[in-house]
């Protein structure tokens, strides 16, 4: 069995995509319909830059989602590898949840665009800048991050965003806690904690305002079922069922990305293989957690041709 896996935020680089564009209708074809659906020029800014400006969340999201999709269609179109066909199984990390539902059709391209556009929106307005942060735990279990998290809030909130794999955490909260956090890391037996260049404490309780704005959106526009089974980011399980998943993309907003149990749990299901589409982010972290399993990272034209030769 296989997954196609898409990465989250922090994969995104001036740049990302040009070669793609460059050599692919089908890729030039992905950038221009986000930038229709966005009213924007998102791809100019992935192409060209500032890279401040391509970093802000309520670009690099959909800007990464773009670059995934577009390696899929690429792909699927040019290389005759369909998802449907030799994928059993879709995951992604926080946002990537969402490229994971557009390439198994439960959104449409557009809609997962506008709807990436307004989470990044709501995530960034969600806490003024600066009274939030978030840090990386390296050496951490998650035994460790715990209690690491519970003695560092002092009453505020110090929160495990993500699980990514054995031996990395994240924390999210207020910029108070998570200083304590990593001042605290020695004491936990913890290798290191480094405090992360984002804008907003994704992933924790602080989140709230921007779940509630998901909720309207999502209910607005919900995911159909989706037509490969996916595995949640807050349940680390298989749904088929886009109510279901509806449901589980607001709780995603403040709660923790379980990527280690996702991986866990796919592999255990009979996941063998995983191709991470659009990012080399996923593919380390994976290696650690299913260590045995088969993992592919494919960006470049030249590395979608090479999968598709032992592919198919």
């Amino acid at each position: 069995m296989r997954a196609f896996v898409f990465p989250g935020q922090g994969s995104q680089k001036v740049g990302m995509g040009v070669g793609l564009a460059e050599a692919s209708a089908a890729a030039r074809e992905v950038f221009e319909e986000v930038d229709q659906a966005l009213s924007q020029n998102l791809f100019a800014i992935m192409r060209e830059g500032p890279e401040d400006e391509l970093t802000l969340t309520e670009n690099a999201q959909p800007a990464i989602m773009a670059n995934a999709m577009a390696t899929l269609r690429v792909l699927e179109r040019d290389f005759g590898v369909a998802l449907s066909s030799h994928a059993d199984a879709v995951a992604g990390h926080s946002l990537g949840e969402y490229t994971a539902l557009c390439a198994v059709g439960a959104f449409d391209l557009a809609t997962t665009a506008r709807l990436l556009k307004l989470r990044g929106q709501a995530m960034q307005s969600a806490v003024p800048v600066g009274e939030g942060a978030m840090a990386a735990l390296l050496g951490a279990d998650i035994e460790k991050a715990s209690a690491l998290a519970a003695a560092a809030a002092e009453g505020e909130v110090c929160e495990i965003a993500n699980d990514n794999d054995p031996g990395q955490v994240v924390l999210s909260g207020h910029a108070g806690a998570i200083d304590r956090a990593i001042a605290l890391v020695k004491e936990h037996g913890i290798k290191r904690g480094i405090k992360l260049p984002v804008s907003a404490p994704f992933h924790c309780s602080l989140m709230q305002p921007a779940a509630e704005r998901m909720a309207q959106a999502l209910a607005d526009t919900p995911p159909a079922n989706p037509t490969v089974s996916l595995y949640a980011n807050v349940t680390a399980a298989k749904v088929t069922n886009g109510e279901e998943e509806r449901a589980l993309l607001v709780e995603q907003v403040t709660g923790r990305v379980r990527w280690r149990e996702s991986v866990a749990a796919m592999h255990s299901d009979g996941v063998a293989a995983f191709v991470e589409l659009g990012g080399k982010v996923l593919t380390p972290m994976i290696k650690k957690i299913a260590g045995e399993a088969e993992t592919a990272s494919l960006i470049t034209m030249e590395e979608l041709e090479a999968f598709a030769k032992e592919t198919l």
